[in-house]
């Protein structure tokens, strides 16, 4: 990957990351049924999503830089079938962590949002890997799995440790975003390059 491609894919990440934090942040405004008081506070709020939107499209970039150098760790470290069930094992793990953790240690009360949020995470996850590997071949499955569920649980621990879906919502929403088209468009870019 040359400079050209890496900043294309930086500038359309945070785009991407932008542009879905404002469509977030305007349903989830109009479904609380909130107005504004005058123009001024209509362009701050936009300001606000689209501020909230780029740094979540930074912080996935930065995850997703993290997860392709753990991946070149982790092929030279395991076979490439044995890196395939570690990699299985942590999606499994954080995805229970998610769903389940918080439930049986804390005794938090927000038990089914949490399991709502792992099958969308779940689910959207098998969607976009079903595209990689369609877009590749069947090996990049199960990478594409690990790093949609997994790295999207990771990046965003810090809006769960603060359990209120309205944050939750404004951050998983581009961060899912960004994620997937990061993922889809590596192997266009690393071909074009080569």
């Amino acid at each position: 990957m040359n400079l050209k491609r890496w900043l294309y894919l930086f500038w359309t990440t945070l785009a991407i990351g932008a542009l879905c934090s404002l469509i977030a942040g305007e349903i989830l405004k109009l479904s609380q049924g909130g107005g504004f008081k005058d123009t001024a506070d209509f362009f701050i709020y936009v300001g606000i999503l689209l501020g909230v939107g780029i740094m979540v499209s930074v912080y996935s970039q930065m995850g997703f830089f993290a997860y392709l150098m753990m991946n070149y760790m982790g092929t030279g470290v395991f076979s490439r079938r044995t890196w395939q069930y570690v990699q299985l094992f942590l999606t499994a793990l954080a995805l229970l962590e998610l769903m389940f953790f918080r439930i049986f240690v804390s005794g938090d009360n927000g038990g089914i949002s949490d399991i709502l949020l792992g099958v969308l995470i779940l689910a959207v996850a098998v969607v976009v890997s079903y595209f990689k590997a369609r877009a590749t071949n069947a090996s990049a499955w199960i990478p594409t799995l690990f790093y949609m569920i997994a790295g999207t649980i990771v990046e965003m621990v810090g809006v769960l440790k603060i359990q209120v879906s309205f944050a939750t919502t404004l951050i998983l929403v581009p961060l899912i975003a960004c994620n997937a088209y990061q993922i889809l468009l590596l192997h266009r870019i690393v071909k074009r390059s080569s």
